[in-house]
C-alpha cells in the first residue's frame, strides 16, 4: 500500500472548504488528475453515497467507483474507491476550522495497486512521488478556487 498525506491552509470558513470538497461536480474545478464524472447516486453526498470518476495518471486514464463510508460535516469525509484490475483506493478529508476563518484541510490518500508486493513496490516508485506531486497541486488549486470565492 501507498499513501500521501498533505496539509494545507485555506483562507476561508471550514463550511466554504467543505461545501466544495463535497460538492463532486466541482472536482474538475481542483482536482488535477480529475477528467470526468459519472453515476453520482444522491445530492448533497451521504454516507452511501456513490460516483463514478474519470482519472488520468502517467498518460493513462481509468474509471474509480467510490463510495462515502464516513461523513461527519464539516470535518470528515472518507471515500473507498475500487478500479482497475482490482485496485483499490481511501481518501480521508479532515477539516478544522480556527476562530479566524482560516481552515486546515488534511488530505490522505492511500492506495494498493494490483500485483501483491511486486505491485506495491513499482507503485512507490513510479506513481509515488506523481501522487504527491498531484495531491500538492490539487489542494493549491482547492485553496486558490475557495479564497478568491
Amino acid at each position: 500500500m501507498s499513501t500521501v498525506h498533505t496539509t494545507i491552509e485555506i483562507s476561508a470558513p471550514v463550511e466554504r472548504v467543505w461545501e466544495t470538497v463535497m460538492d463532486p461536480h466541482r472536482l474538475e474545478d481542483w482536482v488535477t488528475i480529475h477528467r470526468a464524472l459519472r453515476d453520482v447516486s444522491e445530492e448533497p453526498m451521504l454516507k452511501g453515497s456513490t460516483m463514478d470518476q474519470v482519472l488520468h495518471m502517467r498518460g493513462v486514464s481509468f474509471r474509480v467507483h467510490w463510495t462515502l463510508v464516513d461523513v461527519r460535516a464539516p470535518n470528515v469525509a472518507e471515500w473507498e474507491g475500487r478500479g482497475p484490475a482490482h485496485s483499490e483506493a481511501r481518501i480521508r478529508y479532515e477539516l478544522s476550522g480556527d476562530e479566524d476563518g482560516r481552515t486546515l484541510f488534511e488530505y490522505t490518500n492511500e492506495f494498493t495497486t494490483p500485483g501483491g508486493r511486486v505491485g506495491n513496490v513499482a507503485s512507490r516508485l513510479i506513481v509515488g512521488a506523481t501522487s504527491e506531486r498531484e495531491a500538492r497541486g490539487s489542494l493549491q488549486r482547492l485553496k486558490a478556487l475557495v479564497e478568491r470565492r
